[in-house]
């Protein structure tokens, strides 16, 4: 049976929130930037598998995840599209989470003294311009940022340092020996919250103000950032993924229709149908003013397409 949010005898709610990736990966700080303020516990389960984050949210073991979903640098994060499609699961809030790379190693070794440096290749060709400076250091390419400072950590005379969060140094006693060593400081990760299709609201939003306690990371934040409060707004964004009949101007009969609805058009992804080549799904992100005006774009999509999926509204990140 699915399981609920959890009160504890003191009253205060626990919600168990799924992420891809090791404690003290981005998608770690970005669940807690998401509920702090929120009057709840999180605890934090860590998956090894995008997929397995979405079937133990389908299957009522969680009770929301945490993923990414578009990189400003290195573009959308294609098999959350997919997984997005597959399962029952809706997009709740939005979050902007700005990514600040770190070299971090075991406490004592020197930045002069690291050989090996090993992250996500992302994460690596992100901070191409300091590896280049220190030639001396060799790269290699981890599963997880976070994993990378773990894997240091655990062999701490090896002289190996990881490229990942402060929340990874926090988590796991490591030092941050180079602060801020990504190539571009405009880099930015949009991550979404999930819940259930049919679950209910609590757990999202606690107008208690009480401050947020993760019982998977119950160091410090090092970020000292204000809560993310979700004030009494109404959803103004909305993600929907549709299919066209495979002729010429089919696509193009859709966005119009979206248009004479007056949405605004901020995004579209396509990825491929499996099974069926060169036919494909788009994932497109729409701003509106009203429910309204979200509800006519979606029967209006319902006559030049062959499918149309709602998968989420939400307040727009800031």
């Amino acid at each position: 049976m699915p399981r609920r949010d959890s009160v504890s005898a003191e009253g205060v709610k626990t919600i168990r929130i799924a992420i891809q990736g090791e404690l003290g990966s981005f998608s770690h700080e970005a669940a807690l930037r998401m509920f702090e303020g929120q009057g709840a516990v999180a605890e934090l389960e860590a998956c090894a598998l995008s997929a397995q984050v979405f079937e133990r949210l389908a299957a009522g073991h969680v009770d929301s995840a945490v993923i990414p979903i578009e990189n400003s640098l290195a573009g959308p994060v294609a098999e959350h599209y997919d997984l997005l499609l597959r399962h029952p699961v809706r997009i709740t809030r939005e979050l902007r989470l700005r990514i600040r790379h770190n070299l971090i190693g075991p406490p004592g070794l020197r930045i002069d003294q690291v050989e090996c440096v090993s992250s996500h290749p992302v994460a690596l060709a992100q901070c191409g311009r300091f590896l280049a400076a220190h030639p001396r250091m060799k790269v290699m390419p981890y599963y997880d940022t976070a994993g990378s400072v773990k894997q240091a950590m655990e062999h701490p005379d090896s002289r190996m340092a990881g490229i990942a969060s402060a929340q990874a140094a926090a988590e796991y006693g490591g030092g941050i020996l180079a602060a801020g060593i990504e190539d571009y400081e405009e880099n930015y990760t949009r991550f979404h919250l999930l819940r259930r299709v049919g679950q209910p609201e609590t757990g999202e939003a606690d107008e208690s103000g009480a401050s947020l306690e993760a019982r998977a990371a119950p160091k410090a934040n090092p970020l000292g950032t204000a809560p993310n409060r979700i004030a009494d707004v109404a959803p103004d964004k909305m993600s929907l993924a549709f299919a066209v009949a495979h002729r010429p101007g089919t696509l193009v009969k859709a966005l119009e229709s979206l248009a004479r609805c007056g949405v605004d058009l901020t995004k579209i992804d396509s990825r491929p149908v499996p099974g069926k080549p060169w036919e494909y799904v788009f994932f497109v992100d729409i701003r509106f003013s009203s429910e309204e005006m979200a509800d006519a774009s979606l029967r209006a999509l319902a006559g030049p397409c062959l499918m149309v999926k709602e998968l989420g509204r939400y307040i727009a990140a800031s």
